[in-house]
């Protein structure tokens, strides 16, 4: 622990001019919010000419039907102009925000309202919990203008949603700055470990839906989870009808108790064998560790995060140059700091967000072709055509979602953490092709 600690202390003094030289943070991190802003929109403009295609790719053109093609394609450009708008309408307003001094504003209002209850600045605690909440609030009601319809403005559904996160942030936010306080100068593996703990908490006690009903895919699920060895407890069926027609199907858990998940609309839109091989694609996942994987690496990046942040902990000039008063920069709040530097980091989130896709796209290409191969690995005939039923239940999925079936390379790269379905048909039918190769 000594080590890390040196290793991190490195890291601070290199860091060290943070905490003294009159940078405009302000200035740069509109600069970079609007540059990246600009450059998302340019992936938009790329992606839309593509909405005017009238014929679907080669590889689906036997797949997908001329009105459903055509019910895609305008929902892709619907979907395109409402997100340039929107992504244009949000920066302007953050930037506003951000000009005027709405942090600073908040971390003030919130201070005086607690003081109304009785809690003086002695409570930081407190005050960074009502600072967070006006934050939230504050930048959701202008935003409420980009809802579709008039009714969502206060349906019950949106003041549930908002119910909902003061319920989670406030406790969660306590905790963390509790972990943050008691460990001190050294609170970087402590938070690490906070963090992961909450982690596999929200696993643990994740809300679903109603077991799964007895029948010819519970069989087949069942069957297969035990062939593989997956430690299938509980088999699901969550209402995704209720709130779209998007279908998918997933798993989660503790090493030794695994739950399957299957939305109910993937159910009346696949047969059973066709949802058989969208989870013999999910047990690839599980078998090669993916989860696992992903999680180490998101461990790296909070890693990387909490040993930057020392640094602008106690730095009064970034403060200052969001327009808290000296009074407040002298001694900056923890949860202040800690926003303010999450805003700074900006680039960084753009790259590791492209390199976090680029990861989840080949673990994607490893559970497909697990999916395909899964024939010779239980050495099991019925499952010789895996490959083709799992291509069939990605049609499908794709035709009921109205996914955009002409995706942009840069777009795509940007922004999906899976290949397109264009890429993984043909990936299926390579993978196919090379597994009978070696069985000849």
């Amino acid at each position: 622990m000594d080590f890390l600690h040196s290793q991190l202390g490195k890291v601070q003094q290199h860091l060290a001019f943070v905490a003294v030289d009159p940078i405009n943070w302000k200035f740069y991190v509109q600069s970079i919010a609007w540059t990246v802003t600009l450059f998302e929109s340019y992936l938009l403009i790329r992606q839309y000419p593509l909405y005017s295609k009238t014929e679907p790719p080669p590889a689906l053109a036997t797949h997908i039907s001329a009105a459903d093609f055509e019910k895609s394609q305008k929902y892709g450009k619907d979907k395109a102009k409402f997100a340039l708008l929107s992504g244009l309408y949000k920066q302007v307003l953050d930037t506003v925000m951000l000009h005027f001094g709405f942090y600073a504003w908040s971390w003030t209002a919130a201070g005086s309202l607690m003081a109304r209850f009785g809690y003086g600045s002695e409570y930081e605690t407190v005050q960074s919990i009502g600072f967070v909440l006006l934050l939230f609030f504050g930048s959701s009601l202008p935003t409420l203008p980009l809802s579709v319809r008039l009714p969502v403005y206060l349906s019950p559904d949106l003041l549930k949603g908002w119910a909902l996160a003061v319920v989670l942030i406030s406790p969660f936010l306590w905790a963390f700055l509790r972990v943050f306080n008691w460990a001190g100068d050294r609170f970087v593996p402590w938070l690490m470990a906070f963090f992961l703990a909450f982690q596999l908490i929200m696993v643990i006690v994740y809300p679903i839906s109603r077991l799964f009903k007895d029948g010819e895919l519970r069989t087949r699920i069942e069957s297969l989870a035990g062939k593989l060895k997956f430690p299938l407890t509980h088999l699901y069926e969550i209402d995704g009808s209720k709130r779209s027609s998007h279908s998918n199907a997933y798993f989660f858990g503790l090493p030794w108790s695994k739950h399957i998940v299957i939305f109910d609309t993937l159910i009346q839109q696949s047969q059973p064998d066709e949802v058989e091989a969208v989870l013999a694609h999910e047990l690839g996942h599980w078998y090669y560790a993916h989860p696992t994987k992903m999680l180490a690496v998101s461990q790296i990046h909070v890693f990387t995060i909490f040993a930057l942040f020392p640094a602008f902990l106690h730095a009064p000039p970034v403060l200052t140059s969001f327009d808290f008063p000296k009074s407040v920069a002298a001694q900056p709040p923890t949860l202040v700091a800690f926003l303010l530097f999450q805003m700074i980091l900006t680039p960084l989130e753009a790259f590791v967000s492209i390199g976090m896709h680029a990861v989840s796209r080949h673990f994607e290409w490893e559970a497909d072709r697990f999916a395909c191969e899964l024939q010779d690995k239980l050495d099991d005939e019925k499952m010789n055509d895996m490959g083709d039923r799992l291509g069939r239940a990605l049609i499908a999925l794709h035709v009921k979602n109205l996914s955009t079936v002409w995706v942009d390379w840069l777009y795509s790269a940007y922004h999906h953490s899976h290949p397109t379905l264009t890429e993984r048909l043909k990936g299926l039918e390579s993978f196919q092709s090379q597994r009978r190769k070696k069985t000849t």
